[in-house]
């Protein structure tokens, strides 16, 4: 079903305004967070990373790898050692039920059929270290290796 999902009640919405305050230092951590993943997979062949055009300020919620190979064994590989790799859209917009009523089939947009099935994200948080961040892109390399 179509609808609203708010869950912000008033002990959150003061949280969220002090923590507003910081709100351009969160996002050049998960700037600097991208760009560290970008230079650790630029090599490799299987891994697309997202891009970043000069244009744009990109705050990178999610960190989203395009993979040419399978990603539910890239996820199981990475489970194993302590690395939560998400799949947070694996079924296409058009497709879900909630949106049936718009007439929209398999097939009809296949770059979102093909992206949902070959995408994986990796942690990206404000508060990734420089450790645990190196963990992760060597567990992701390992797998490729």
């Amino acid at each position: 079903m179509v609808g609203v999902n708010s869950r912000l009640d008033s002990i959150q919405a003061a949280v969220l305004r002090i923590k507003l305050r910081k709100l351009d230092q969160y996002c050049d951590a998960r700037r600097a967070a991208a760009q560290r993943y970008n230079e650790a997979f630029a090599s490799n062949s299987k891994i697309t990373t997202p891009s970043s055009p000069s244009y744009s300020h990109h705050v990178f919620h999610q960190y989203t790898l395009v993979l040419d190979g399978d990603r539910n064994e890239l996820q199981a590989y990475l489970k194993e050692r302590g690395v939560p790799a998400m799949i947070y859209y694996p079924v296409p917009l058009h497709i879900q039920d909630a949106y049936k009523s718009y007439g929209y089939n398999d097939g009809d947009f296949p770059i979102s059929e093909e992206l949902s099935k070959n995408v994986i994200s990796l942690p990206m948080h404000t508060e990734l270290n420089d450790e645990v961040q190196s963990y992760i892109i060597e567990q992701v390399n390992s797998f490729f290796a």
